[in-house]
């Protein structure tokens, strides 16, 4: 009797071995985690970026590159609705430098570069001959004129 009691106590009380339920249940969990954790990714999307400098490419742009100058009655100078220099400044270096980019991104991207002068009927004529001015530096030829009217 001694002896099988012994062997009742080891069997109820001693190691029951490695157990390998458990694992696949933790292994199971792990996965699951992961799976849902894979639809919270974001996907990175194109950043536009602007690099410094100009690229050359191989062929020409099917795209026009368009600046639009606007001559104010006040002498206000804006490329794209952004203000350059100051109406007094008869020099204009900020659009000349403008310009002269422009110029360079256009020639890398072999593409044409066409201006559009948009003059107030009672701007100074003077003020416009600055602009041109600034054109003829950056050896910008494509240029054409309007005037802005009040609807």
């Amino acid at each position: 009797m001694n002896r099988t009691k012994r062997r009742r106590s080891r069997l109820e009380g001693g190691d029951p071995g490695f157990q390998i339920a458990p694992m696949i249940d933790v292994v199971f969990v792990i996965m699951l985690f992961f799976m849902v954790m894979a639809g919270a990714v974001k996907v990175e999307r194109e950043l536009n970026t602007k690099l410094p400098g100009t690229a050359e490419t191989s062929g020409p742009t099917e795209f026009v590159d368009e600046v639009v100058i606007a001559i104010s009655q006040a002498g206000e100078v804006t490329l794209n609705d952004e203000s350059m220099d100051t109406p007094e400044s008869k020099e204009m270096p900020q659009l000349r430098a403008t310009l002269l980019r422009a110029k360079q991104s256009s020639d890398a991207a072999k593409s044409q570069l066409m201006v559009t002068v948009v003059s107030d009927p009672d701007s100074r004529y003077s003020r416009t001959v600055d602009v041109l001015d600034a054109l003829a530096t950056a050896q910008i030829e494509n240029v054409s004129f309007t005037t802005s009217e009040e609807e």
